[in-house]
């Protein structure tokens, strides 16, 4: 018997299916520095770095990069982490993982949480630290499968904001003499 209302789940993705870029913004602000790439493992044992790191110093705030709901709060091998499967993604859903997260008591297994949303603040890495300098490590999973969390992340994101012109004061304009 399918959902109420006569509703369907959309049907899973294909495995090699590129994640949609439903992201809105990056996990912590500004644009961080991405420290380390994502570089996917050649065997599901194997070694390789199943997400990205981001640069950003203790204390910031760690936001959800898409609407979902918190599936994981807590902590694992002494980190703080916050797993989030995004809306309307599948099943199984993506789902975008955070370290590590000192969350808020607000953010619990089963919140609903809105882009942007706040799920913690940036720990002090624990020893020994995952990078050099402080930093967060955001993963993207569907399943047991990990993917790019950067494919989320729509052109205009990946970019920087577009180029602005601004005006230049105290430049005479041509043909008009300096005041």
């Amino acid at each position: 018997m399918g959902p109420p209302g006569g509703a369907t789940e959309p049907p899973a993705p294909a495995p090699d299916d590129p994640p949609p870029r439903l992201a809105r913004a990056w996990p912590v602000a500004p644009r961080p520095p991405v420290l380390r790439g994502w570089a996917p493992p050649a065997t599901p044992y194997g070694a390789g770095h199943r997400g990205v790191d981001l640069g950003a110093p203790p204390g910031s705030p760690v936001r959800a990069v898409a609407a979902g709901r918190v599936a994981f709060a807590g902590r694992v091998a002494g980190r703080g982490v916050v797993s989030v499967d995004l809306a309307g993604t599948g099943s199984p859903p993506l789902r975008t993982t955070y370290e590590p997260v000192s969350a808020p008591a607000s953010v619990k297994k089963g919140t609903v949480v809105a882009a942007g949303a706040v799920l913690g603040t940036m720990e002090v890495p624990p020893a020994p630290a995952h990078c050099p300098v402080s930093c967060l490590h955001w993963g993207l999973r569907r399943g047991d499968a990990y993917l790019n969390p950067l494919a989320l992340l729509p052109p205009w994101l990946l970019r920087g904001s577009p180029s602005r012109l601004l005006p230049v004061l105290g430049v005479p304009l041509p043909g008009r003499p300096a005041s």
